[in-house]
């Protein structure tokens, strides 16, 4: 299966939150969908979110789909994969990948779950 941003967010949501939108800053699952995207509006403590807060995808530009492949491609390879080869593989500059491997290397010991499961998906 091929994924798009929206697929991309959407499965993210389904292993972060089970489904059910939980506020980041407050914990509150007492939260309003917007209507045109995937972001929603905390009814607790009024603030404004997606499922990529608090995550090593928050704030970047790069699409999901090829962050979760770079997961796999720097998870799954035996021997390491160098900055210029993930670069090519997943189609970025190679600061991109290197900031990307940065993070994913943080998320390791920060967010090792989330890195575990994003892993074994078999076709992104």
């Amino acid at each position: 299966m091929t994924y798009n941003q929206q697929d991309s967010l959407a499965l993210l949501e389904q292993i972060r939150w089970g489904g059910k939108p939980r506020c980041p800053y407050c914990d509150s699952t007492n939260a309003t969908a917007y209507k045109h995207e995937r972001r929603y509006h905390c009814n607790k403590c009024f603030t404004s979110y997606s499922v990529t807060v608090g995550t090593l995808f928050h704030k970047t530009h790069v699409k999901l789909q090829k962050w979760f492949l770079a997961i796999r491609l720097v998870m799954n390879s035996p021997g390491g994969i160098s900055v210029r080869q993930l670069a090519k593989e997943i189609g970025v500059n190679k600061n991109t990948a290197c900031y990307m491997m940065a993070r994913i290397r943080k998320g390791m010991a920060e967010e090792q779950e989330l890195i575990e499961v994003l892993t074994k998906l078999d076709e992104l």
